[in-house]
């Protein structure tokens, strides 16, 4: 190689960011070229003379030839920079097109938003949210899966859900997560259950050991309770919801432990009684979730926001 392709090596690599002006200089150019007067193009730039002539000499810098004859009576191209004024044209419009093209894939972002959410939050938080981001977005059209936990993780991973929200004891695999709330699960049953009557706490053990009204495997609120107590005894009935669980438990189908946010009404109302356990926590977080790397934009963002108001 000889001396002369050496000194040009580094001149010709490296990234085009080095090379080629950016933009707002490219449009500097195109504007000295309609008006003629480098301050004119300036004052439709929105930057002082000062500001523009510095960026045409660090332009005529970067390209190693000159641009703009300045003179009293105005500024006026080169021949060079008549060339380069063409190319800078197309330059520019390809970026127009970009940027018209990105706000497109932004409106249609922002036309909808896939919620997929546990039981609990989809039935007694989630109501609540999705109004007050009515207020905010009119336009955006929400749909919401309610499923478990394993069923929100799967459709977020799929590509069927923009945003998650989930109830158990760990994140699910290929997830990122925020705690956007804290429940407790209480034991329930109805007033004629012999636990309604009881004077002591129930013991853990106990609990552990009576078969229950228990949500299907997968669900949060069986994982946390199964994790707290170190095994559960097999189910009296397995239900899909939550509504159903509390609908067997006034029906007087047994005992069941649901999160105290799904029973304030029927509490309140005693068609349910609430039953003290004593060595065990039932606490839980409540989680936002979505794909590991995917911080969520768009209505997402303002919906997780909303969980935090």
């Amino acid at each position: 190689m000889s001396n002369a392709d050496e000194q040009a090596g580094p001149t010709a690599a490296g990234s085009l960011a080095h090379r080629v002006p950016d933009l707002g200089a490219l449009e500097l150019l195109l504007a000295v070229a309609r008006l003629g007067s480098l301050g004119g193009a300036a004052r439709e730039m929105g930057i002082t003379q000062p500001a523009a002539s510095s960026r045409v000499r660090s332009m005529e810098r970067q390209l190693g030839v000159a641009l703009v004859d300045r003179s009293p009576r105005g500024s006026r191209l080169t021949d060079a920079g008549a060339l380069v004024t063409d190319w800078a044209r197309r330059i520019v419009e390809a970026a127009e097109a970009f940027d018209a093209g990105a706000q497109a894939l932004r409106v249609r972002r922002d036309s909808r938003l896939r919620v997929a959410a546990s039981m609990t939050i989809a039935e007694y938080l989630l109501p609540g949210w999705l109004l007050a981001l009515r207020a905010q977005r009119p336009d955006t059209a929400v749909s919401l899966h309610a499923g478990n936990s394993t069923v929100v993780a799967e459709r977020l991973l799929s590509d069927e859900a923009d945003l998650g929200f989930v109830e158990g004891l760990s994140v699910p695999a290929g997830l990122d997560s925020a705690v956007i709330a804290h429940d407790r699960l209480i034991v329930v049953t109805a007033p004629g259950h012999a636990w309604a009557r009881r004077r002591r706490s129930l013991a853990a053990e106990e609990l552990a050991s009576t078969p229950l009204i228990l949500r299907e495997k997968g669900s949060g609120t069986r994982q946390v309770l199964d994790a707290a107590l170190g095994g559960l005894a097999r189910p009296l009935i397995e239900l899909s919801s939550t509504t159903a669980v509390k609908a067997a438990v006034v029906s007087g189908a047994g005992p069941a432990v649901l999160s105290e946010l799904a029973v304030g009404e029927e509490l309140a109302m005693r068609r349910l009684v609430r039953v003290p356990v004593e060595g065990v926590a039932l606490a839980r977080d409540l989680r936002a979730v979505w794909p590991t790397g995917h911080r969520p934009t768009g209505p997402a963002r303002d919906l997780l926001s909303l969980t935090r108001g």
